[in-house]
């Protein structure tokens, strides 16, 4: 609170019902409620060190000494401290004539000091000689009139629900302040006095003063705002609160996962390839899982590979390989690994498995491996992978196994056969690899999904590569718990591997859900979301501990704009493109025709 010299006049004084009717009787005043009555807390308890509101004990402190130099927004780590403060400052404007005839009379006098020192031979005074120096550049600067001085009185006061927090968040205020080089006293004997010194009452009847000039008064501004700009990085927008670069790179948080929710057609997918194509610049591999086609166009524009997996492509993903044994790994443990990611697979292909069946699958997929001639030997890795055809030839001998079988037909002769049954034909080349599985039905993504995670998995952990992993769409993996536990795995891992995963997703009650879904959220260092629908946000507000302020923001976000969380500091941004990026990252139906236009205008 910044405060004027209060005005005092004794002519006012608490208005009440009776002031209206000047010809009430005394009685009738006498009984009037007073606003004062209205406000006035049920119990207020002075004491020497401490005064008791209704349930609150409360302690005001003042600053009695400032360091030679403030920096900017030196008041930070008070307004970020986690307790129950109010911060009071009472400003008072000094006649600069008459300052002026107190600095000469001050300087004279400390320079008749300076000279009877010498005269006298003394040691020369460093102290001295600073305080001259420092009244002459005053006096200079307040001749010019590019300054002017302030008598400055700040207070703290603390509220807390017992006496013990109340010591400690003391102890807290003062180690933080005199780190500062500001040091403070409590308004012992006088806390009254202090409370209401901190009160928007315009009332400092302490009048602890400090000189400060223009510069020094500037840097006590009370407000922050939290700024996410490094030296390096990617740019991702503006900071909406003071127009900032948000500029940064995500790599250099605790882990490099990022999380983006945001209703349809806000700006979630262009975030992400906008990102996919700032990190490709860096150096950064990128592999991208589009449920939709949209990576289409950027991997053409940017040299990229795009893989469908679909009935009719002639791509195929063996889900049986088997990822490179890496250091601290032992065969065994891999191949077990391997065994229980398999039974989560064929777990989605079947629609569940009961516990007699998940144990006739693993020792099934056991022997499977073993009639390949692959054991816990890890030169028997280099042998080709089993395939899905050849799990169904062990199930044939294992009583018990049929109604398995029978369900995992449609993927071996019915309507799906092919598509998880070849070995795997392609490699991840290049530097930007886009998976797409738009012209599989709904119920085979998940599955298809999974399948790629897993072989994307296995060909991360061979090199070691900074990259970005990017699953457009997740809540489709978070419908079925193995599908989630290996996102959750994905993100839990990711990190050891120098890999950052994306995880975009429009449907936030069905990803957070999910206790994985919940799970990821705390395994992501970064996440942002953008324009929010009115059936969300409430969820989001919950999960988020967002502010009514925060959740309003995100109702009423244009298309790329929300809040940006990125470790312990979140703001509100906008995400910029330039206009060659826009060209080629848009999904915008209206930007596409008139591009196709201008394509259909120039060839004819």
């Amino acid at each position: 609170m910044l405060f004027k010299k209060p005005q005092s006049d004794p002519a006012k004084k608490p208005m009440s019902v009776a002031d209206t009717n000047p010809q009430a009787p005394g009685e009738i005043q006498a009984g009037a409620t007073t606003f004062i009555d209205i406000v006035a807390p049920a119990a207020f308890v002075n004491t020497a060190n401490y005064v008791q509101l209704n349930n609150y004990f409360i302690k005001t402190f003042f600053v009695y000494t400032y360091p030679r130099y403030l920096n900017t927004n030196w008041l930070s780590p008070l307004i970020n401290l986690d307790a129950t403060m109010d911060i009071s400052m009472h400003i008072y404007p000094v006649s600069t004539p008459d300052l002026m005839r107190q600095l000469k009379r001050r300087q004279t006098n400390l320079e008749s000091s300076l000279s009877i020192n010498r005269e006298k031979g003394m040691v020369r005074d460093p102290e001295l000689e600073t305080a001259i120096s420092d009244i002459d550049a005053l006096r200079d600067t307040l001749q010019k009139g590019e300054s002017k001085i302030f008598h400055y009185s700040l207070y703290f006061t603390l509220y807390s629900r017992t006496k013990d927090e109340l010591e400690t968040l003391s102890n807290q205020l003062e180690s933080t302040l005199g780190g500062l080089l500001i040091y403070t006293k409590q308004t012992y004997l006088q806390m009254e006095q202090g409370f209401n010194a901190s009160l928007p009452l315009h009332l400092d009847e302490l009048q602890i003063l400090r000189n400060l000039d223009t510069a020094s008064l500037s840097t006590t501004f009370p407000f922050n705002s939290a700024t996410l700009t490094s030296s390096h990085g990617i740019l991702y927008g503006l900071n909406r609160h003071n127009n900032s670069l948000i500029l940064f790179d995500r790599f250099d948080l605790e882990n490099a996962n990022s999380t983006i929710f945001a209703s349809s057609g806000s700006g979630k997918s262009f975030l992400a390839k906008l990102e996919v194509i700032r990190y490709l610049m860096l150096g950064t591999d990128v592999i991208v899982v589009d449920p939709e086609n949209e990576y289409k166009n950027l991997a053409e524009a940017l040299g990229g590979s795009f893989i469908s997996i679909s009935l009719n492509s002639d791509k195929r993903i063996n889900p049986f390989d088997l990822p490179t044994i890496t250091a601290g790994e032992t065969a065994e443990t891999v191949l077990r690994s391997n065994v229980s990611m398999l039974t989560g697979l064929i777990g989605l292909m079947t629609g569940g498995l009961t516990p007699d069946e998940s144990n006739i699958l693993d020792k099934a997929l056991f022997e499977v491996y073993s009639l390949k001639d692959i054991t816990t030997d890890p030169n028997s890795f280099k042998n080709p992978a089993p395939t899905l055809t050849d799990l169904e030839q062990v199930l044939q001998n294992i009583t018990g196994a049929e109604n398995l079988i029978k369900r995992l037909q449609k993927y071996l002769t019915g309507s799906y056969a092919g598509l998880f049954t070849k070995p795997t034909n392609f490699n991840l080349e290049n530097g930007l690899v886009v998976f797409s599985i738009r012209d599989l039905e709904e119920g085979l993504r998940p599955i298809a999904m999974y399948t790629i995670l897993s072989y994307i998995w296995a060909k991360i952990r061979k090199t070691l590569r900074r990259r970005l992993l990017v699953i457009d769409e997740a809540w489709v993996m978070m419908q079925h718990e193995d599908s989630a536990k290996f996102v959750h795995m994905l993100a839990k891992r990711a990190r050891k591997y120098y890999l950052g995963l994306t995880i975009i997703s429009q449907d936030v009650e069905d990803f957070l859900n999910s206790p994985q879904g919940r799970s990821v959220l705390n395994n992501s260092a970064m996440q942002i979301l953008l324009k929010q629908s009115t059936a969300a946000i409430e969820k989001i507000k919950e999960v988020f501990n967002l502010t009514e302020s925060e959740k309003f923001l995100l109702l009423e976000s244009d298309v790329g704009e929300g809040l940006f969380f990125a470790g312990k500091n979140h703001v509100a941004v906008k995400i910029i493109a330039s206009y060659t990026e826009e060209q080629i990252i848009t999904t915008d139906p209206r930007q596409l025709l008139e591009a196709q236009q201008g394509q259909n205008s120039a060839q004819g």
